[in-house]
C-alpha cells in the first residue's frame, strides 16, 4: 500500500532534518541540533501513529541511514579513539597494553618495533592524539570492536572519512540484521511487523548509531540473534551469539542470570561455558597480564570518576557533598553498580513464570534498572532499550530516547557543563510515561512479546 500524503510529507521532512543534522549542525550548536532532532522526532511519531506500512518503513529506514554514509560524526568524538585503536591493531599493537600518552611520549618506539611501520603510523597517531577525549586512559573497547577498528584502519590508513565509511558499512550490515531479526521475532508471536519500525525509524537510533558510529547496533544484532536462536531451540548457537555480543560491549553479560530458570541448570552451565569459550577465543590475540590489569583500571575509572546524564546518582550526589563536602562518586558509583547487579539476580530469582517469550521484557526491565542506577548514560546507550521495546508493549524507551537529546546541551561550551534542569525534565517525562504504562495495564500478561492491538 502506498503511503498517504501526510506520510510522504513526514518522510520528506525527516530526510531534510537528517540531512541538516548530518552535514550542517556542529555539536556546539545545541539549539539547531535540538530543533532538527525535534522535527525528526515529531515526524517519527506521526509515521508510527498513522501506521506506515513496514515495507515503506524499511525503505525509509535504509534511505535515512545511507544519507549519512560519507558524513563525519559531528556529535561524538569517540571515532578518533576508534581510529587510534584501529591503527594500533593494524600495526600489530595490542591496544589494551599502552595508553595514548605513553605511545606519544616515546614516539611509538616501544609499541611499534618495526621502524618502517612506525614511521608510517606515527604522523597519523600524532595528529589523532590532539583530538582524543581520553588520551590518559587504556582502551575499553572489547575485541569485536577492535577487529572492526583494525580492519577499517588497515583499509583506510590515512583517511578519516574512509575509516568512518568503513565502520558505517559494518554498522549498516548490523542494522540490516536487526531489521530481519525483529521481523522474524515479531512474526513468531503473530505480532504486526510494523512494530519493528519503533526501532528502525527512531531518530536517536539513526543519529547515534549510523551517524555517530556507536556499536550498540552490533550489540543489539548479536543479542537479538541469541534470542531468535533460543526461540528455535538452538541454544548452542545462541550462546555463541551472546558471546559475540559481550565481546562487542560487556553489557549483555547481564542477560546470563535470566537464562538460569529458562534453560535449567544443566543447559545453562553448558550455555555459559560456550559463551565464555567464545569470549576466550575472541580475546586470545590480546591476552596479556596488562589486558586484565588495564581493563580493570579503565572500568574502575568508569564507575568511580565518570558522570554524565545520570538520574538516581544525581539525586544522591548532593547528599554525599553535604555530608562530606566533596563529591562521593568513588563510593556512590561502585555501590550503585553493585546494586544494579544484585537487582538483576533478584529479578532472575523472583520473576514469575519465566519463559523464552518473556525474555525480551525481562531484559528491558533489567537494562532499565541498570541505566537508572548508572553514573553515565550517554544517549546511544538507550538504543538497546529502544530495540528491545519493539518486542514488548512498553513505549517509554521511545520517549526516553527522544528526550535524551537534551543531554547534548552540555557540549555548548568546552567546559561540558550539564544543564540539570534539562536532565531533570528528561527523566521526569520518562518516569511519567513509564508510570502511566505500568498503571494502564497493571495485570497485562508478560507472555506476549508485544501489545497485539497496536
Amino acid at each position: 500500500m502506498l503511503p498517504s500524503y501526510s506520510q510522504v510529507v513526514a518522510l520528506l521532512v525527516s530526510l531534510a532534518a537528517y540531512a541538516g543534522l548530518a552535514y550542517a549542525t556542529p555539536r556546539e550548536n545545541f539549539g539547531q541540533l535540538a530543533s532538527l532532532f525535534a522535527v525528526a522526532l515529531l515526524a517519527y511519531a506521526w509515521l508510527l501513529r498513522s501506521r506506515l506500512s513496514w515495507r515503506w518503513g524499511l525503505t525509509a529506514a535504509l534511505v535515512f541511514r545511507l544519507l549519512w554514509l560519507p558524513a563525519t560524526p559531528a556529535f561524538s568524538d569517540d571515532v578518533h579513539r576508534f581510529r587510534w585503536d584501529g591503527l594500533l591493531v593494524a600495526n600489530g599493537v595490542n591496544p589494551f597494553q599502552f595508553r595514548p600518552d605513553e605511545i606519544i611520549a616515546d614516539g611509538a618506539r616501544t609499541a611499534i618495533r618495526d621502524e618502517q611501520k612506525r614511521n608510517q603510523a606515527l604522523p597519523e597517531l600524532q595528529q589523532l592524539y590532539r583530538r582524543l577525549n581520553s588520551p590518559h586512559y587504556y582502551s575499553v573497547y572489547p575485541p569485536v570492536c577492535q577487529y572492526v577498528f583494525g580492519a577499517a584502519a588497515w583499509a583506510f590508513p590515512n583517511s578519516d572519512v574512509g575509516f568512518a565509511v568503513g565502520l558505517r558499512a559494518v554498522l549498516l550490515l548490523a542494522e540490516a540484521g536487526v531489521a530481519w531479526l525483529l521481523l522474524a521475532l515479531l512474526a513468531g508471536v503473530g505480532t504486526r511487523p510494523e512494530q519493528a519500525l519503533r526501532y528502525l525509524l527512531h531518530p536517536l537510533v539513526i543519529v547515534e548509531l549510523t551517524g555517530n558510529l556507536h556499536f550498540e547496533g552490533l550489540v543489539l544484532c548479536f543479542l537479538l540473534l541469541a534470542l531468535w536462536l533460543l526461540s528455535r531451540s538452538r541454544w548452542l548457537g545462541s550462546a555463541v551469539a551472546l558471546g559475540l555480543g559481550v565481546a562487542t560491549k560487556l553489557l549483555p553479560l547481564l542477560a546470563l542470570p535470566l537464562l538460569v530458570r529458562r534453560l535449567g541448570w544443566r543447559h545453562f552451565l553448558g550455555y555459559a561455558a560456550i559463551c565464555g569459550g567464545t569470549l576466550a577465543v575472541l580475546f586470545s590475540p590480546f591476552l596479556s597480564v596488562e589486558l586484565f590489569i588495564n581493563i580493570s583500571r579503565s572500568l574502575n575509572l568508569y564507575f568511580r570518576s565518570f558522570e554524565f546524564n545520570a538520574s538516581i546518582y544525581y539525586l544522591l550526589r548532593p547528599l554525599g557533598i553535604w555530608l562530606t563536602s566533596y563529591n562521593q562518586i568513588a563510593v556512590i558509583g561502585p555501590a550503585l553498580a553493585l546494586l544494579s547487579g544484585l537487582s538483576g539476580l533478584v529479578l532472575a530469582w523472583r520473576e514469575r513464570r519465566p519463559s523464552l517469550s518473556t525474555l525480551p521484557q525481562a531484559l528491558l526491565l533489567l537494562l532499565t534498572v541498570y541505566f537508572a542506577l548508572a553514573t553515565t548514560v550517554h544517549p546511544w546507550y538507550l538504543t538497546l532499550l529502544i530495540g528491545l521495546s519493539a518486542l514488548t508493549r512498553f513505549r517509554y524507551p521511545l520517549v526516553w530516547g527522544g528526550m535524551a537529546v537534551l543531554s547534548y546541551a552540555a557540549y555548548q561550551t568546552r567546559a561540558y557543563t550539564e544543564n540539570l534542569l534539562l536532565i531533570g525534565l528528561e527523566y521526569a517525562v520518562t518516569l511519567a510515561v513509564l508510570g502511566w504504562e505500568v498503571l494502564r495495564q497493571p495485570t497485562a500478561t508478560s507472555s506476549a512479546l508485544a501489545d497485539k492491538s497496536d
